[in-house]
């Protein structure tokens, strides 16, 4: 008891190398800033006092050994404990493709980033006394070694875990994992575009770590800056590096005599990189001026359900829609919309269970 720690979590930094970086017309994140971005913050993050530095996935463009081994380099000169899981960028196939790792290659690149026998790709470890990490592989593969859409725990970790768990009763427990664990937007469990960023058997996972007094949870893929609990589960999503806008987290967490949390989470955002100055102002457009396909597909697909002619309408004014939910704490006035759509997306705007506004995505202290 009394454990006090100070940590950074760094999400989907989509590590490129200049001479790796393909392009997409309607992708929304910016992997040209990845490598100068990553390296300010790092410069940053070696002035704070911190015990540790997490990294819930997708560290890579698309899985490139090159991306890789660049940035396992880059994270062994830091002056504190780096850990790092697998997202879905980075083993695209189980036996690799291309410039592409196979899956039994990632626990031996980052071994010593959590990975202590370089072969399996979950583990456990101690960071401080009485704080362990559990660091979960949420990528699963079909018969023909092709990655599924989805997340997933397979039947060894959810077993491993069964063995782990109930030695741990005395420690405090953090669990990193790529995938979303808990619904961050609304009916997102139930939308197709919602579930691919999801953990397809979290129900499993969520009855372990709650028999087993687990609360805190670290995830990334969705792009989002977003808080959100269930019971007595709290999961921190940290938006990607790479993508408006461009957040990093610091944390300081504090247990009581009593067992219980006291969590303050404050995030900043990148503001420039060399050639962009204005990074923020840069990246919100880039996004926006993308918008229209996905709110096209957004608003026809559930929990909506527009048809396509209605959603083509309404889209347009919705430009600034995603990027002000991959902000946080999203406050959004959809007057301007029909009413049947603007019951629909009340629902995005961030408040608690009074109605009131909450904002606790970005920066908080909150209590468990």
């Amino acid at each position: 008891m009394g454990l006090r720690f100070r940590f950074a979590v760094i999400s989907d930094p989509h590590i490129a190398l200049p001479e790796t970086i393909w392009d997409s017309p309607n992708r929304f994140h910016l992997v040209e800033v990845s490598i100068p971005a990553l390296e300010q913050i790092l410069d940053h993050l070696v002035t704070l006092d911190l015990d540790f530095l997490l990294l819930p996935g997708d560290l890579t463009q698309h899985g490139e050994r090159s991306n890789h081994q660049w940035l396992a380099q880059r994270l062994q000169k830091l002056p504190f404990p780096v850990y790092v899981v697998p997202g879905n960028h980075d083993v695209i196939a189980k036996d690799g493709a291309g410039p592409a790792i196979g899956f039994d290659e990632f626990p031996q690149i980052y071994q010593g980033f959590g990975y202590g026998d370089g072969k399996t790709p979950y583990y456990l470890t101690e960071i401080l006394p009485g704080l362990q990490l559990i660091g979960l592989n949420s990528n699963a593969f079909d018969e023909a070694g092709n990655l599924l859409p989805v997340g997933y725990l397979d039947e060894a970790q959810l077993t491993w875990l069964d063995d782990v768990l109930p030695a741990l009763q005395s420690d405090l427990v953090l669990v990193m994992l790529h995938h979303n664990v808990l619904e961050h937007l609304p009916g997102q469990s139930q939308s197709p575009l919602g579930q691919r960023y999801m953990l397809r058997n979290a129900a499993a996972l969520i009855q372990r770590l709650e028999k087993a007094n687990v609360q805190l949870l670290f995830t990334g893929h969705l792009h989002v800056q977003d808080v959100a609990r269930q019971g007595s589960l709290c999961e921190i999503l940290t938006g990607s590096l790479v993508s408006y806008p461009h957040p990093f987290r610091v944390l300081a967490v504090e247990q009581g005599d009593d067992g219980r949390l006291q969590v303050e989470i404050h995030s900043q955002h990148l503001e420039s990189v060399p050639d962009q100055p204005d990074l923020q102002g840069f990246s919100r457009e880039w996004m926006c001026d993308r918008a229209l396909p996905f709110m096209v597909k957004f608003l026809t697909s559930a929990p909506f359900n527009l048809p396509l002619a209605e959603a083509q309408t309404v889209a347009p004014g919705l430009r600034h829609f995603w990027a002000t939910i991959a902000a946080g704490d999203p406050q959004f006035d959809f007057s301007h919309l029909p009413p049947s759509t603007q019951r629909l997306l009340e629902a995005f705007n961030a408040t608690d269970a009074e109605g009131k506004p909450q904002q606790i995505d970005n920066s908080a202290t909150l209590v468990l």
